[in-house]
C-alpha cells in the first residue's frame, strides 16, 4: 500500500468513498487478514535481496503488520477524522457496508518472511500506523490523479465478482 495504488483496492477506496461520503465497501465480515507492508519497504526489500540474496533461494516479503479487512477500514477513518475534523461530527466509519464476498477470496494472506529477516537483517522501516497515515496523506493532496483515473478507466465498481462483469 502507499502513493499511486490503484484505487480499486481497500486502501485507496476507502479513502476515496470516505471522501466523498460514499459507502465503505467491505468484503464479507471484514475479518480477513492482510499483513500489509508500504511500498517503500517492499521495494526496499526486493532492493536487498537483489543486492545481497543467495541464488535460488526463495525470501518472501512481509511487513509484520497483521490486520484485518475491518480494523484497516477503521484505523483509514480515525485518520481522515483527525486530519480533516468534520464539521458536521460525523465519522467517516458511519457508512461501512458488508458486501458479498470474492468466490475464493483468501482469509488470510501473511508471508512468513523469516529467512529474509535471519539471511539478510531486513525489517520494515515503517509502522503499518505511520504508512497508512503517508498513504493517507497522499491521496489527500493527489486528488486530480485520483479523479484522472477514476473518470477515465475506473468508475469504483467492483472487480473480481461475478456481479461486476458483463457478457461479451
Amino acid at each position: 500500500y502507499g502513493p499511486y495504488q490503484f484505487p480499486e483496492k481497500l486502501i485507496p477506496l476507502v479513502i476515496l468513498n470516505a471522501l466523498d461520503d460514499r459507502t465503505l465497501p467491505v468484503y464479507g465480515d471484514g475479518q480477513q487478514i492482510r499483513d500489509w507492508i508500504y511500498v517503500e519497504d517492499h521495494a526496499d526489500a526486493v532492493w536487498q535481496i537483489l543486492q545481497r540474496g543467495r541464488i535460488g533461494e526463495t525470501y518472501n516479503v512481509g511487513g509484520g503488520a497483521e490486520r484485518t479487512n475491518l480494523e484497516t477500514v477503521r484505523q483509514i477513518c480515525f485518520i481522515l477524522d483527525t486530519t480533516l475534523q468534520r464539521n458536521d461530527g460525523r465519522s467517516s466509519a458511519n457508512p461501512i457496508t458488508f458486501v458479498a464476498d470474492r468466490p475464493g477470496h483468501d482469509r488470510r494472506y501473511a508471508p512468513d518472511f523469516s529467512s529474509l529477516k535471519r539471511e539478510l537483517g531486513w525489517t520494515p522501516k515503517t509502522s503499518f500506523e505511520a504508512g497508512l497515515a503517508k498513504t493517507v496523506d497522499w491521496y489527500l493532496t493527489h486528488r486530480e490523479w485520483c479523479d484522472d483515473i477514476t473518470a477515465r478507466k475506473y468508475a469504483r465498481e467492483r472487480l473480481g465478482h461475478p456481479a461486476s462483469t458483463t457478457a461479451p
